[in-house]
């Protein structure tokens, strides 16, 4: 197998590249399991969302990579977008977002009501592990409007390809498309 590394202001990850459906390759970020890469990204993140009063992140890699920071920022709740509604969602809100780069299909996002009102109002910046075509970002963004939240920063570990070019973006560091 092959492998892409990359330094995270300090940290050096090795990503194996692996094939996606569609013929490219993508150097894979995996923040489940290595909490010391997890904690590093956290705090790097959480010293450019040191201004938000709230965070939001979309489940799944995201979750432990926004928990770090949240609690760097003495943030106890933070927001979490979820692929699909479970029980206690019945009250909140959702949203339609196109295919993402690794999803391939058109999803759904869903926020609870205690969620929506955490947001409401209040400046929020956006966490996550990857920003690439943008697609699931948009589909946070549009979750944070349709909340009331006023979007203040967007913020990833890692900006793949063209979205490192985003002048709308935060990211530690870069990788390629293969």
């Amino acid at each position: 197998m092959e492998f892409h590394t990359v330094n995270i202001r300090g940290f050096e990850a090795h990503l194996p590249i692996l094939p996606l459906p569609s013929g490219i390759s993508i150097a894979f970020f995996n923040l489940h399991g290595d909490s010391a890469l997890t904690e590093h990204c956290g705090k790097e993140l959480a010293k450019e969302l040191a201004d938000c009063d709230v965070l939001i992140t979309a489940e799944s890699k995201g979750l432990q990579l926004t928990h770090c920071v949240a609690r760097e920022l003495g943030q106890r709740y933070y927001a979490v977008a979820r692929k699909s509604k479970k029980l206690y969602m019945q009250d909140g809100i959702e949203i339609v977002i196109e295919s993402s780069i690794t999803t391939g299909k058109e999803q759904k996002m869903y926020l609870s009501k205690h969620d929506v009102d955490l947001l409401k109002g209040k400046k929020v910046g956006i966490v996550d592990d990857v920003v690439s075509t943008g697609a699931s970002l948009s589909g946070l963004e549009s979750l944070v409007e349709k909340a009331g939240g006023i979007i203040h920063k967007k913020a990833f570990v890692l900006a793949e390809a063209d979205a490192a070019n985003r002048d709308d973006v935060i990211y530690l560091a870069t990788i390629p498309l293969f």
